[in-house]
């Protein structure tokens, strides 16, 4: 455990961000596991619908930070294709 001042705060900070990132990882990762079950389970237009939640989701943790803009975009095209080979 830290004894300065500042460190302390630090900790403090630290730990704040990981809940919100985790809060923000959490998130995109449920809506892309909903996603894959509607696929799986062969409901197309629910899938649609899921697809766009995921990529929302999918962004707006790329955006906080939480992704790497190239795997965000990765994970995206991985399930525009999984859709894609499902209404095929």
């Amino acid at each position: 455990m830290p004894n300065i001042k500042s460190a302390i705060k630090r900790v403090n900070i630290i730990e704040k961000k990981t809940l919100r990132n985790n809060m923000i990882k959490s998130g995109y990762k449920s809506a892309v596991k909903k996603f894959e079950q509607a696929v799986e389970a062969g409901n197309i237009d629910e899938a649609k619908a899921l697809l766009a939640n995921a990529n929302k989701k999918i962004d707006q943790a790329c955006t906080k930070g939480v992704l790497v803009k190239n795997s965000a975009a990765r994970k995206k095209s991985k399930l525009a294709k999984k859709l894609n080979t499902a209404m095929a």
